[in-house]
């Protein structure tokens, strides 16, 4: 019959296979979520796996009143937002200039590139140049030192590269210049592979600790990541506050209730960004990585 799909042996196990995958993608968000929901004493009984047995907001409540949460927030938000807009921006024009003929020295900065792709100097020359340029405990240790990323850049100026000589030469007789060009024709029309890169960078700033960890030890510079880290490890945290918990609502939660509503509460960002992002993802990687 016209319309009726045939079903192969390879097309079903096809679609099991990543049916079941999907399920052990998201099963590990729904426990967490579960648990978070859950009454704490009850949650230690075990047997929570998918729906919260006794809905309890208590562990949420515990979180909301940690002001380190508030602060780890602001700092991942400025960092992500400024330190993805700032490397988005300058790998861009890094590729951009790699991308075109004419550059003196091209090929000599493509092996320089490629060789802080396989060597570096290591952890301790790397705190001595931020000591030396005084980024040690500021913001800016979190968005200049990632400002560049060699492979960002080879995705784009792979892209650069297929974009028409003829539209260029064009613009230059036109009487536009290098950064003209890059920026009224390059960037527009680059707008997938810029997305892709923005999207990898927004989602590794919003995960990373371990910069704040090693170079900054102000409370006030403490990223969401960080602060979710220690409230991991630290689990007499609820004992320590609990002066200022009433003793009818200290039954209603536990530590590990507590840590997984801080792990949802830091995830909910990133996870509502993501589907405004995806349609560029596959569209950017393919360009990015294929053309060329």
């Amino acid at each position: 019959m016209i319309g009726i799909k045939k079903w192969d042996a390879f097309s079903i196990f096809n679609y099991v296979f990543l049916s079941l995958f999907c399920m052990l993608a998201v099963y590990p968000m729904i426990y967490v979520l579960a648990g978070s929901l859950n009454d704490g004493n009850d949650y230690m009984r075990g047997g929570v796996y998918f729906f919260p047995r006794q809905f309890s907001l208590a562990s949420y409540k515990i979180v909301f009143e940690d002001e380190r949460l508030y602060t780890g927030f602001m700092i991942t938000t400025l960092r992500t937002v400024i330190g993805t807009v700032a490397s988005v921006l300058f790998t861009a024009m890094v590729a951009y200039a790699m991308s075109r003929k004419k550059l003196v020295g091209r090929s000599v900065y493509s092996w320089i590139f490629l060789f802080t792709m396989f060597f570096g100097g290591g952890l301790i020359p790397y705190f001595l140049v931020l000591k030396f340029l005084h980024l040690l405990n500021t913001f800016w240790v979190f968005v200049i030192p990632t400002m560049f990323s060699v492979f960002n850049m080879i995705i784009m100026q792979s892209f650069f590269r297929e974009l028409p000589e003829e539209m260029l030469e064009s613009a230059s007789l036109d009487g536009a210049g290098d950064f003209g060009m890059f920026a009224k024709l390059a960037l527009p029309l680059s707008m997938p592979v810029l997305a892709t890169v923005a999207m990898w960078n927004g989602v590794w700033h919003w995960n990373e600790f371990y910069d704040a960890m090693l170079f900054t030890n102000n409370e006030k510079l403490m990223t969401l990541q960080l602060y979710l880290m220690k409230l991991i490890k630290e689990s007499d945290m609820i004992s320590a506050n609990s002066q200022f918990i009433p003793p009818q609502a200290r039954r209603a939660f536990s530590v590990t209730t507590v840590r997984m509503a801080a792990i949802i509460i830091s995830t909910i960002p990133i996870l509502f960004v993501y589907p405004f992002m995806q349609r560029y993802f596959v569209t950017g990687i393919m360009v990015g990585s294929l053309k060329g």
